[in-house]
């Protein structure tokens, strides 16, 4: 009796695993061409998937949801460290409602406190020329404003970045 729980029990786990092999291979085949792109994903695939989407991350943060555009590839988040890391499928930017431009590297980083995004590398905003994003913070839970740090601090109407947006692609970050 005891081997035959074991047989069925090994056929189901391995029936379970190519399944999983195969949803894999299919996720993979959707993704576009690039290795570091595939190999990114298969890595965050493995480590586990983030338990919740990036909007709602960054609404749990007191940041607006739509701080990112809607074609991240994955993100990974380190509570422990607080660091926060987006990935995208190619250099972008979003324009935003307030007339705002914002551009993301293909790798987004930053140190994600209640309120704050810090530490930010690989996120330029437009003010006549484009400057590196240092920060991005909303000062408290009701405030209408987020404050971007590039250079100078700068107020932005928060309700410009609670949609997500799509992402235009561009040549260079």
């Amino acid at each position: 009796m005891e081997k035959a729980l074991t047989k069925v029990g090994s056929f189901w786990i391995s029936k379970k695993a190519k399944a999983e092999i195969s949803n894999i291979t299919e996720d993979l085949s959707s993704l576009s061409n690039t290795v570091e792109e595939k190999a990114k994903w298969v890595f965050s695939k493995l480590k586990g998937k983030p338990s919740k989407a990036l909007p709602d991350l960054l609404r749990e943060y007191n940041l607006p949801p739509g701080l990112f555009p809607r074609n991240i590839t994955c993100y990974e988040f380190d509570e422990s460290r607080s660091k926060l890391i987006v990935y995208l499928p190619s250099a972008c930017e979003v324009s935003f409602k307030d007339s705002s431009i914002v551009r993301y590297a293909t790798r987004v980083k930053g140190t994600l406190s209640r309120g704050k995004l810090t530490g930010i590398d690989g996120m330029k905003t437009k003010v006549l020329v484009w400057v590196k994003v240092t920060s991005v913070a909303v000062e408290s839970y009701k405030s209408d404003k987020v404050w971007f740090t590039a250079g100078v601090k700068k107020s932005r109407p928060k309700d410009a970045y609670e949609m997500t947006r799509d992402a235009v692609k561009v040549e260079e970050f």
